[in-house]
């Protein structure tokens, strides 16, 4: 199996002073998704929960919404030049009928912005079959402020390489269920809807799930279309995330740090007091 974190000889400069040292770096490696052994894409991603990842892919893309619906996950015999198996390929077997936003793709998903440029506004709307709006979800300022502390606590990968992006999913009294690690920040959240998706427990009504970076639309999509009413970041979101939130009832709330935040949307569920 592929590792998380690799281990290099750098040459580390301090001051006028130099030396050899070890490092450790976050691994990437390329991870082919297939649909009932058809392409489906490619996606640039830390290896490690790849059933997790390729699972929270799939939700995000409107192909299942259940783990009944994902009858098997099983690597397939992609092999590097010694001719042993790299672990890179992932075919998912998918019961009844596939409702994809896109098939047969054959995109590059890179680990920096995901699928970018597709025409995803309206995947969303039509493919979210929770509505988050509704979702009677409170939650204090105080539990809020304690989430970015137990996220990081939980990255055992950034410690050593302090080159990963945390996805993690709480439930409304701040107890973190599940985190998820990857060079790219959809992956991770893949990766913790994946946990979800398998674990029976979707939709993610009443949680919250907290991001290490910042909240792009995609991020916004892949919790709205995994039931989760309240995303939030330790950084920016984007003015299309902000706007998607709004539209879709859903909480957004950025720069979580310390004890202050920005509540971007759907203010409501943050009670004061």
């Amino acid at each position: 199996m592929a590792r998380a974190t690799i281990r290099r000889r750098v040459v580390r400069l301090r001051g006028a002073e130099q030396g050899v040292r070890p490092d450790s770096l976050a691994a990437e490696e390329p991870l082919e998704i297939r649909v009932g052994g058809e392409p489906l894409t490619v996606t640039m991603r830390t290896p490690g929960h790849d059933f997790d990842l390729v699972a929270g892919f799939l939700v995000g893309e409107g192909m299942v919404h259940s783990a009944e619906q994902l009858a098997a996950l099983r690597y397939c015999a992609g092999t590097d030049a010694e001719g042993a198996n790299t672990y890179n390929v992932v075919d998912a077997t998918v019961r009844g009928r596939v409702a994809a936003l896109s098939t047969h793709r054959n995109l590059l998903t890179t680990s920096a912005c995901g699928l970018c440029g597709r025409d995803t506004v309206e995947a969303v709307r039509t493919h979210s079959r929770w509505p988050v709006a509704e979702d009677p979800l409170r939650v204090s300022p105080a539990t809020l402020y304690a989430l970015p502390d137990r996220l990081r606590a939980a990255q055992r990968a950034f410690e050593s390489t302090g080159g990963l992006h945390a996805a993690g999913l709480f439930d409304a009294q701040g107890r973190l269920l599940c985190v998820r690690e990857d060079v790219g920040r959809h992956n991770a959240v893949d990766k913790v809807v994946g946990w979800a998706l398998r674990e029976g427990r979707l939709p993610l009504a009443g949680h919250l799930l907290l991001v290490s970076g910042r909240a792009s639309f995609e991020l916004t999509q892949k919790a709205a279309l995994a039931g989760v009413p309240l995303l939030a970041a330790v950084s920016a979101p984007s003015s299309l995330a902000v706007e998607l939130a709004e539209e879709l009832g859903l909480t957004l709330v950025g720069f979580l740090r310390g004890e202050s935040a920005n509540v971007y949307t759907g203010a409501e569920r943050v009670a004061a007091g």
